[in-house]
């Protein structure tokens, strides 16, 4: 578009990329004062002018295109970066769309950026769709720090979806790439990291405890964020082997190594993995999974984002329903299911089986059953091994218990 004020803004940007002066690109055939009163926005250029300007900078009309916010992709890019606010990533965003800039490693900065700005606000078709770019982009570069990190953030957003089988190749990948390439450690445990989770997600337990092994052996030593991340995930994989005190050892030492200062997010994160964790216990620890939770909750007062809110609800929904407060169960399960979900894949499959639950105990048995029947099956064919052992046993303890109550009543 030729609207003023973006079309000075942008005939500035080709003049100054070109490093010609206003003199120069004015040349004979306008004056400078005209030329700099275009550039400022305060005179609507004529089709005679557009078309030396076109001629003398070597572009074509297009060029002078530009989102309504403006700016070149480095521009943007640069000020997305240095603001981080939502204003300046979306106007990212919009230029990204319209650029045609070849510069890849601009474009890989920009998708970057624009991909973990997605993450935050839970926009999680969004994030795949530029993650996937990613990877292209970064296979173009041919780089291995950045074709690994491409693979494994993608994997992780996948594994966050529920699509194990495809999360699992790319993790593989990913760390292939780390080890042949030798990568730094950063990139290597990032590899590691989400290798571990996929493969705990698909059931793979014996191979994720050997990686995670591998992961806290790489970091020791190391008083960082990967560190704690790679202890919060050796408590992951032994509690799903069912070692649940080495979990909680290794999850309590990671707290214990965190300073809020250093990651408030993370330091919050950590006890939201806590509190699931005790709440998953069996029996549950009510009471120390209630401890985490307010820690939780007085962080995200300062620092949540809207997935983080949601993590905090969906757990205070299942502390209800381990407490007996089934009538509060029901309460914060309906207000979670008035907006969009945010929450991972089996965050959400774990909220439906509290739903299915609370159906049963609310008088709807079959309905209930029926529900954790399906449920069980999604998660088997989209290859969630563990997830589904999971169901499959929740499923069989209420079939047992409405047995006993037909018994009792008989």
């Amino acid at each position: 578009m030729l609207d003023q004020p973006a079309f000075g803004r942008r005939l500035k940007e080709l003049r100054l990329e070109r490093d010609l002066s206003q003199a120069a690109l004015a040349g004979k055939e306008i004056s400078t004062g005209y030329l700099s009163r275009l550039e400022s926005g305060g005179r609507q250029p004529t089709e005679r002018v557009v078309n030396y300007l076109v001629q003398v900078l070597g572009v074509e009309r297009s060029a002078f295109d530009t989102p309504p916010s403006g700016g070149s992709l480095a521009q943007a890019l640069s000020l997305a970066i240095s603001t981080e606010s939502d204003e300046s990533s979306e106007n990212l965003i919009a230029v990204l769309a319209q650029v045609r800039e070849e510069n890849l490693f601009l474009r890989w900065q920009a998708l970057w950026h624009i991909s973990r700005y997605r993450q935050r606000r839970g926009e999680r078709a969004e994030e795949l769709t530029c993650l996937e770019e990613l990877v292209q982009v970064a296979d173009k570069l041919a780089l291995p720090e950045l074709q690994c990190r491409a693979r494994f953030h993608l994997a992780r957003s996948l594994r966050s979806t529920g699509e194990v089988s495809r999360a699992l190749d790319l993790a593989l990948h990913a760390y292939q790439l780390a080890k042949g390439a030798a990568l730094a450690v950063p990139d290597t445990g990032g590899a590691l990291l989400t290798l571990v989770s996929v493969e705990a997600e698909a059931g793979r337990l014996p191979d994720a405890r050997a990686h995670v092994d591998e992961l806290v052996d790489l970091v020791a030593g190391r008083l960082d964020t990967l560190a704690t991340e790679a202890l919060w995930s050796a408590a992951t994989v032994r509690f799903r082997q069912g070692d649940h005190e080495g979990a909680r050892n290794c999850l309590e030492r990671a707290m214990k190594e965190l300073d809020s200062g250093v990651d408030l997010t993370l330091w919050a994160r950590l006890r939201l993995a806590a509190a699931s964790l005790h709440l998953q216990s069996t029996p549950p620890r009510t009471e120390r999974g209630r401890e985490c939770l307010q820690e939780a909750a007085d962080a995200l007062a300062l620092i949540g984002t809207d997935v983080l809110r949601q993590e905090l609800l969906t757990l205070q929904t299942h502390l209800a329903f381990h407490e007996g407060r089934y009538t509060d169960a029901r309460q914060l399960y309906d207000e979670l299911n008035r907006d969009e979900l945010l929450v991972t894949y089996r965050d959400q499959v774990r909220l439906r089986i509290l739903d299915s639950r609370l159906m049963i105990l609310e008088g709807r048995e079959q309905e209930g059953i029926r529900h954790l029947k399906e449920l069980g099956e999604q998660a088997q064919q989209q290859s969630n091994i563990d997830l589904a052992a999971e169901i499959w046993r929740i499923l069989a303890e209420c079939l047992e218990d409405v047995s006993q109550v037909r018994r009792t009543e008989a």
